[in-house]
């Protein structure tokens, strides 16, 4: 499936990286230290940090940082008897919403609650701990923010099933999410395409809008996330590359009774999702892209990131070319360089052919909301934006869930029923367990 041409490039390995031992990635929290130690010091330091850059744009992290200082966990010692937890100030711990720490190396996962207080002079912060799903808070010193909330299905109260969908190179691990209401929408699934750096546990903010909608959801992975099969190269194409596998979950969906597809895509799963409707013979079968946090344009988040992390502008540059020229293959260890210029949707925004409907927070500290409201202003007819403020990279749902989910309920109405029929009710169960017990399996 896909483009051939393209397929059989990145199948190629680069000469000589056969054999050769993984090597840890720089993480983007190292290279601004890096850049930090190396900035002002001579010319010659502009290739190294353009080739760390452009190392780090591409190469996954087995193990993200866990940057978040964990202070203490107490049972029993909030203000109305909840377990509280103290962290370390950071520009995620302290805004509001749930979220997930993920500590022990991703061996442990619990879910965070609202704030309880701050103490500014010691820079901690004290937060409700809503559940520990696995491994004992007690004995952890740091661990990772996330947003996901939910590991599993399980934990967020879905039946589900586990399924392998085929892939280039094996069988990529999805969960399949069936709908428990009879609704008009039940052969249209949700498939969820998860964001650079993060699993499809990402994608269950989104089920409890598809069960609404009586959408079955499909949650997968895809190559290069440490869960479906690696790509040749073991290298992020930033969406060039990673569209065929979110092809296959369509053909997925369509072999087992779906007639059409609306695909969710989280941050660099945005870009893939817009490369999908571009490039696939089954873009016909999407009805329309729901994009939170979206990669509109690589060139603008590859510009923010080297401004954030102090790089000197020619080597922003220089990294950037790396990322899109064959010569830069032996240093970012790509198959084949990347074409950054087809991934920019603003320049491209008339070749949009479905509707899109973005969310898009203006503290977003990773991908700028710029893009994506400039592709709002440029293609009204088919793409809206619902800005959200406070919530961090893809974390729109965490912050406000209630706006969230009225926004892509409405839109997703108006998509599939049109505008004039009586939309579905906002208010009601979220789960599939709640759904069960309230509607005993009757339509409406």
């Amino acid at each position: 499936m896909g483009d051939d041409n393209l397929r059989n490039r990145v199948r190629i390995p680069f000469r000589g990286t056969q054999n050769r031992r993984t090597k840890r990635t720089i993480r983007w929290s190292a290279l601004g230290a890096i850049t930090g130690a190396v900035a002002g010091t001579a010319l010659a330091a502009i290739p190294t940090l353009a080739s760390i850059f452009a190392r780090t744009v591409v190469t996954p992290e087995p193990h993200p940082a866990e940057d978040v200082r964990i202070l203490s966990y107490r049972p029993g010692a909030g203000p109305a008897g909840q377990d509280v937890i103290d962290l370390s100030i950071t520009t995620q711990t302290t805004v509001r919403g749930r979220y997930a720490l993920a500590f022990h190396l991703g061996e442990g996962i619990a879910r965070i609650g609202e704030v309880v207080s701050t103490n500014v002079k010691e820079q901690t912060v004290t937060r409700v701990v809503e559940e520990i799903y696995r491994g004992n808070l007690t004995t952890a010193a740091r661990g990772r923010w996330a947003g996901f909330v939910w590991p599993t299905p399980r934990e967020a109260g879905y039946g589900y099933e586990d399924v392998l969908i085929p892939v280039d190179n094996g069988l990529a691990p999805a969960w399949f999410i069936p709908s428990t209401r009879e609704t008009a929408h039940r052969d249209t699934w949700m498939i969820t395409v998860h964001g650079r750096g993060s699993k499809r546990s990402e994608g269950l903010r989104m089920m409890g809008i598809a069960q609404r909608m009586g959408m079955p959801g499909l949650l997968i992975s895809y190559r290069n996330d440490g869960e479906a099969p690696d790509a040749p190269d073991k290298r992020y194409g930033l969406g060039a590359t990673e569209w065929p596998d979110v092809e296959a979950a369509i053909l997925y969906a369509l072999n087992n009774g779906a007639k059409s597809v609306v695909l969710a895509g989280y941050s660099m799963g945005g870009a893939v999702s817009l490369q999908l409707v571009h490039r696939s013979v089954l873009a016909r079968y999407v009805r329309g892209l729901v994009l939170i946090g979206p990669v509109i344009d690589w060139l603008d988040v590859l510009r923010h990131q080297a401004r954030i992390n102090r790089l000197p502008h020619a080597a922003g540059k220089l990294g950037r070319w790396l990322i899109e020229s064959p010569w830069g293959r032996t240093i970012t260890g790509l198959a084949a360089p990347v074409n950054l210029g087809s991934l920019d949707w603003v320049t491209r925004s008339n070749e949009l052919k479905h509707p899109v409907l973005i969310l898009h927070s203006e503290d977003d500290d990773f991908v700028p909301v710029g893009p994506s409201a400039q592709l709002a202003r440029k293609n009204p007819q088919l793409v809206s934006l619902i800005r959200f403020h406070d919530a961090r990279h893809t974390r729109e749902w965490n912050v406000d869930p209630a706006r969230f989910e009225s926004a892509v309920l409405t839109w997703l109405h108006v998509l599939l029923n049109g505008a004039a029929e009586h939309r579905l009710s906002l208010a009601g169960p979220k789960t599939a367990q709640e759904w069960g017990s309230a509607y005993n399996g009757s339509s409406q």
